[in-house]
Protein backbone atom coordinates (compact mmCIF):
# COMPACT_ATOMS: atom_id res chain seq x y z
CA UNK A 1 0.00 0.00 0.00
CA UNK A 2 1.32 3.51 -1.38
CA UNK A 3 0.17 6.71 0.97
CA UNK A 4 -0.21 9.41 -1.06
CA UNK A 5 1.55 12.89 0.17
CA UNK A 6 -0.83 15.61 -0.26
CA UNK A 7 0.67 18.76 -1.62
CA UNK A 8 4.08 17.91 -0.79
CA UNK A 9 6.41 20.55 -0.44
CA UNK A 10 9.54 21.49 -3.20
CA UNK A 11 12.80 20.60 -2.40
CA UNK A 12 13.74 24.73 -1.98
CA UNK A 13 11.11 25.15 0.65
CA UNK A 14 11.94 22.25 2.30
CA UNK A 15 15.76 23.86 2.54
CA UNK A 16 14.87 27.05 3.37
CA UNK A 17 12.38 26.05 6.55
CA UNK A 18 15.19 23.22 7.14
CA UNK A 19 17.98 24.29 7.14
CA UNK A 20 18.02 28.26 6.32
CA UNK A 21 15.72 29.66 8.35
CA UNK A 22 16.37 27.76 11.70
CA UNK A 23 20.32 28.31 11.67
CA UNK A 24 19.64 31.99 10.03
CA UNK A 25 21.68 30.86 7.16
CA UNK A 26 21.73 33.27 4.31
CA UNK A 27 20.72 32.20 1.03
CA UNK A 28 23.94 33.51 -0.46
CA UNK A 29 25.99 31.58 1.95
CA UNK A 30 24.55 28.70 0.69
CA UNK A 31 25.00 29.32 -2.65
CA UNK A 32 29.05 29.94 -1.82
CA UNK A 33 29.10 26.36 -0.29
CA UNK A 34 26.91 24.75 -2.87
CA UNK A 35 29.36 26.66 -5.44
CA UNK A 36 26.74 28.28 -7.52
CA UNK A 37 25.09 31.59 -8.36
CA UNK A 38 22.95 33.25 -5.15
CA UNK A 39 20.82 33.46 -8.38
CA UNK A 40 19.93 29.69 -9.03
CA UNK A 41 19.57 29.21 -4.78
CA UNK A 42 17.29 31.90 -5.09
CA UNK A 43 14.67 30.43 -7.91
CA UNK A 44 15.31 27.12 -5.79
CA UNK A 45 14.42 28.03 -2.30
CA UNK A 46 11.79 30.31 -4.11
CA UNK A 47 10.07 26.65 -6.18
CA UNK A 48 11.19 28.43 -9.48
CA UNK A 49 13.67 25.76 -10.61
CA UNK A 50 14.51 21.90 -9.70
CA UNK A 51 17.09 19.87 -8.14
CA UNK A 52 18.56 18.38 -10.91
CA UNK A 53 21.29 15.37 -10.39
CA UNK A 54 24.09 17.63 -10.14
CA UNK A 55 22.33 19.80 -7.89
CA UNK A 56 21.31 16.79 -5.49
CA UNK A 57 24.96 15.55 -5.31
CA UNK A 58 25.87 19.29 -3.99
CA UNK A 59 23.16 18.98 -1.80
CA UNK A 60 23.63 16.15 -0.29
CA UNK A 61 27.45 17.48 0.39
CA UNK A 62 26.68 20.44 1.56
CA UNK A 63 23.54 19.39 3.48
CA UNK A 64 23.66 16.24 4.06
CA UNK A 65 20.26 13.58 3.01
CA UNK A 66 21.65 11.36 0.09
CA UNK A 67 21.55 12.89 -3.50
CA UNK A 68 18.74 9.76 -3.58
CA UNK A 69 16.34 11.56 -1.47
CA UNK A 70 16.58 15.31 -2.89
CA UNK A 71 15.80 13.73 -6.17
CA UNK A 72 12.59 11.42 -4.99
CA UNK A 73 11.77 14.67 -3.23
CA UNK A 74 11.82 16.29 -6.41
CA UNK A 75 10.14 13.86 -8.69
CA UNK A 76 7.07 13.58 -5.49
CA UNK A 77 6.58 17.66 -6.04
CA UNK A 78 6.30 17.11 -9.58
CA UNK A 79 4.63 14.47 -9.85
CA UNK A 80 2.29 15.65 -7.56
CA UNK A 81 1.87 18.82 -9.65
CA UNK A 82 1.24 17.25 -12.46
CA UNK A 83 -1.93 15.06 -11.15
CA UNK A 84 -3.26 18.82 -10.42
CA UNK A 85 -3.17 19.46 -14.30
CA UNK A 86 -3.70 16.46 -16.24
CA UNK A 87 -7.12 14.47 -16.46
CA UNK A 88 -6.67 11.12 -17.39
CA UNK A 89 -10.53 10.40 -17.17
CA UNK A 90 -10.45 9.99 -21.37
CA UNK A 91 -7.52 7.89 -21.68
CA UNK A 92 -7.80 3.98 -22.12
CA UNK A 93 -4.97 1.03 -21.20
CA UNK A 94 -3.78 -0.68 -23.57
CA UNK A 95 -5.23 -4.38 -23.23
CA UNK A 96 -2.67 -7.10 -23.93
CA UNK A 97 -2.80 -10.28 -24.73
CA UNK A 98 -1.77 -12.79 -21.86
Amino acid sequence: MTIQQHNPMHPGAFIKRVYLTPFNIASNELARKLRVSPGLVSRLITGKTDVSPAMALKLSKVLGRSPESWLLMQDNYDLWQAKQEIDLQNYEPIAFAV
